[in-house]
């Protein structure tokens, strides 16, 4: 069985760590001992910088990054639209790279750039897939919508049956405990009458 390469043997390598107003870049360019350290601000002008100057090198890129909300997605883009070759690493995997290579699970920017790069290097990444440009953009922001609402019903649920309900009607627990009781009761138990539990 044939094991795909997915990071290209040659070319330049490019990791950032994508922050809510600006992105550590690491770039390790072969051939060169030294990395190429950057910081990229969330700005159309720093992007476009960021663009040129990888273009420039005149050798094929191939760039990764961990998804952080969705901070990453312009930036993604933008690289897409430039050509190069775009990687995405797991968070759970660059955590606990990040804790084996650091002994340590402390984090900042830099560090997880490093952790990136080295994720990239070995081929511990996935493909990335622009939802705007695969067409998913749509059905990505319906299955958004759809979580969050569950998320917001379920917090509603729980307070008005911790709080709202127990102090407007105190006694009230009594018959909700004796509901999960009889639920948690054999079938053959649960349709027969419970026997008072007064004298």
């Amino acid at each position: 069985m044939t094991k795909p390469q997915l990071t290209p043997t040659q070319g330049i390598l490019v990791a950032i760590d994508i922050g809510k107003t600006r992105n550590e870049v690491l770039i390790e360019i072969p051939g060169q001992a030294r990395r190429r350290r950057l910081t990229v601000l969330n700005t159309r002008a720093d992007y476009d910088r960021l663009i040129d100057l990888l273009s420039g090198l005149g050798q094929p890129v191939t760039c990764a990054f961990e998804a952080t909300g969705n901070y990453h997605r312009p930036l993604a883009w933008r690289l897409l639209q430039a050509g190069f070759t775009v990687r995405l690493i797991s968070s759970l995997a660059l955590a606990r790279t990040r804790e084996a290579l650091h002994n340590g699970w402390d984090k900042n920017d830099p560090k997880d750039a490093q952790v990136a790069l080295h994720m990239l290097r070995i081929g511990a990444s996935q493909h990335y897939h622009d939802p705007l440009a695969a067409g998913l953009n749509d059905i990505q922001e319906v299955s958004k919508t759809h979580e969050a609402i569950s998320k917001a019903k379920t917090e509603v649920l729980h307070r008005i049956r911790t709080y709202h309900l127990p102090s407007t009607f105190p006694r009230s627990a009594v018959f909700a405990i004796t509901a999960e009781a009889i639920g948690s009761l054999p079938s053959s138990t649960a349709s027969q009458p419970l026997a008072a539990s007064r004298p």
